[in-house]
């Protein structure tokens, strides 16, 4: 008894010492075993995360490849080549280097084939005349249906993203205009994010290609890419492109590989994008939650704890927080904790991007929630009137892919945005934002160059079929009024002839330019032919939309900029219940009759 009462403290330090290391060997373990599953959680969740990006960049290629197709078709005289089957060999020379020039697509390749599919012309080789209907399955289908096709096929020359159009006379079809696009843009911007790429045809399909583009083989693999590295190349050869392939994701030599299959329109399986990223550069957002979770959890347990048995266990605890802490500052990503109310934490990223603040205590001295930077705009979360609304969001919405637009120092970035409860007691939050600016970047120009015309800098023919849609809608559901003019410059072929396309396209510009500087900041003008425009004027009655035409048709005739030129104009004023392609004959037929009475006139239809 006398021991045990002169050495109980020595006995009840060892009980919870005891206690302590059973406790930290059952918290250590599970946070391994559940460490490891989110780990291999999240590599499944990347993996899936970069085929979306693979099937969206393709996508994405299909439909500018597509709108490319339909911008050079317009070329007044280009029937009438088709019906000749003369096609100069430099026919589309100077329009292909102005994409090279103006657009991300640098080399994109012409074809023009006759109705039952003979080669009459290819931009890429003076080689043609041979009839691919039976090579092509595709032919067939577009003869059978006679609609646009986007497709992906491989062919004598490469592995490539093909925009079909079949060109009509009325019903009769007299032949087929292919736009053929590379995988080359793609793998650039994927390696512009951080990623690599090897895209490959299958066995089956190389054999297929007798000229090859890249000249490049893994074997009896075609490589479709020119900038695909030389040591990614030899570790798909070494490990078997097909074991690869099978697989959701591969981890060899320090690399995360993902395969996507490319597939055609009919489901068939031609080759495969494989993306390549370091294992080291993998972000683990829901392993940096769960760590710092624990983390947290741990501390107070083990630092509570500590404070019982001795100022020792103190001391190691403190450690450990000091190493989580440093964990969590080597993120990229931002990393916040907040209580809803202010922010209690961050890592140094933080003050990578917030450089006018030295200090967290600085930045709280000036701003209350980091959502203060947030901007307003479509697609984006905003502020919200509540304190904290954007986080009760996310949290409502764990599934959803949430982005943030914020303005820093005059700067903009875009960030993904996650949040997750990490001590619900206190109501502590941890929030992680992701840097995507590249990509939504990326994104934004792209989408702005399907739409837009590359000369004037106008919307196109398939953005106002795109708006007049919803217009129509609008003006019907709500009873609102709706015109639109169509224009276009009165012997625009004699400028061309007589001083050529250079000037005619200054003409097209400046006067395009023109017409913009007199609309009103809701009309929308859109170039949908050679020198033809059409304006969309919303709320706008036919009366008030011939005042506009007048005052532009005025306008142009005074302009003389780079030559004296007129134009002649159509006005209608929408129906309700008629189709855009009816409205669309109806100012069509107006802007006839506006040249029928000599030109440089207002016609109502």
């Amino acid at each position: 008894m006398i021991f045990f009462q002169k050495h109980k403290f020595f006995i009840a330090t060892l009980t919870l010492l005891f206690v302590s290391a059973i406790s930290f060997a059952v918290y250590y373990g599970y946070v391994q075993v559940e460490e490891e599953k989110i780990r291999q959680d999240e590599y499944k969740k990347v993996a899936q995360q970069i085929q979306r990006k693979v099937a969206n960049a393709i996508v994405l290629k299909e439909k500018a490849t597509l709108a490319i197709a339909l911008a050079l078709m317009s070329q007044k005289d280009f029937q009438y080549r088709i019906i000749k089957k003369t096609i100069p060999a430099h026919y589309f020379d100077a329009i292909i280097k102005q994409f090279r020039q103006n657009t991300l697509y640098k080399n994109i390749w012409i074809q023009v084939m006759d109705k039952n599919g003979k080669s009459l012309y290819r931009s890429w080789t003076k080689e043609h005349g041979e009839n691919l209907a039976k090579l092509r399955e595709e032919i067939a289908t577009i003869k059978k249906t006679k609609q646009i096709l986007n497709t992906l096929s491989v062919g004598q020359y490469d592995f490539s993203i093909k925009a079909m159009i079949p060109v009509m006379s009325g019903k009769k079809m007299l032949g087929i205009f292919e736009v053929i696009s590379h995988f080359n843009s793609i793998a650039k911007n994927f390696k512009e994010d951080g990623y690599e790429s090897v895209i490959v045809a299958t066995k089956e399909q190389s054999k297929h290609i007798k000229y090859p583009l890249t000249k490049l083989f893994i074997g009896e693999y075609y490589v479709a890419n020119l900038n695909a590295a030389k040591n990614l190349r030899t570790l798909l050869g070494k490990y078997g492109i097909e074991n690869i392939a099978k697989k959701p994701y591969t981890i060899v030599d320090d690399y995360f590989i993902v395969p996507y299959s490319i597939k055609n329109s009919n489901k068939k399986v031609l080759g495969y994008d494989f993306v390549f990223q370091k294992v080291n550069r993998l972000q683990n957002i829901e392993l940096e939650h769960f760590t710092f979770k624990w983390m947290i959890l741990g501390l107070l347990f083990f630092s509570l704890l500590g404070a019982l048995i001795n100022i020792t266990l103190y001391v190691f605890m403190r450690k450990q927080k000091i190493y989580y802490k440093n964990i969590i500052d080597t993120s990229k990503n931002i990393i916040i904790i907040n209580d809803k109310k202010k922010i209690l934490e961050v890592n140094k990223t933080f003050f990578k991007y917030f450089k006018n603040y030295k200090t967290l205590e600085a930045f709280r001295e000036q701003n209350s929630c980091v959502c203060k930077f947030f901007v307003e705009e479509e697609g984006y979360l905003t502020e919200g009137d509540v304190s904290y609304y954007w986080l009760e969001v996310i949290l409502k919405n764990p599934e959803h892919t949430n982005k943030v637009k914020m303005n820093i120092d005059n700067k903009t970035y875009y960030f993904s945005i996650t949040a997750a409860l990490i001590d619900a007691q206190k109501e502590y939050y941890s929030v992680v934002l992701s840097d995507i600016t590249q990509e939504e970047i990326y994104k934004n120009e792209l989408q702005k160059s399907v739409i837009t015309d590359p000369l004037t800098g106008l919307y196109n023919r398939r953005y106002y079929y795109e708006k007049i849609k919803e217009e129509m809608y609008a003006a019907k559901r709500y009873g609102l009024a709706l015109s639109i003019i169509m224009t276009d410059i009165d012997f625009f072929k004699k400028v061309n002839d007589t001083h050529g396309h250079d000037v005619g396209d200054e003409v097209l510009k400046v006067y395009s330019k023109l017409l913009q500087e007199n609309l009103r900041e809701s009309d929308i003008i859109c170039r949908i032919g050679g020198e033809e425009f059409i304006i969309i004027l919303p709320h706008t009655k036919k009366e008030q939309a011939v005042k506009i035409a007048e005052k532009l048709r005025k306008r142009v005739q005074q302009s003389k900029k780079i030559l004296p030129i007129t134009m002649s104009f159509g006005v209608t004023e929408y129906i309700n219940g008629e189709s855009e392609d009816y409205i669309f004959k109806r100012v069509d037929e107006a802007l006839y009759r506006a040249k029928e009475k000599g030109r440089n006139k207002v016609e109502v239809g």
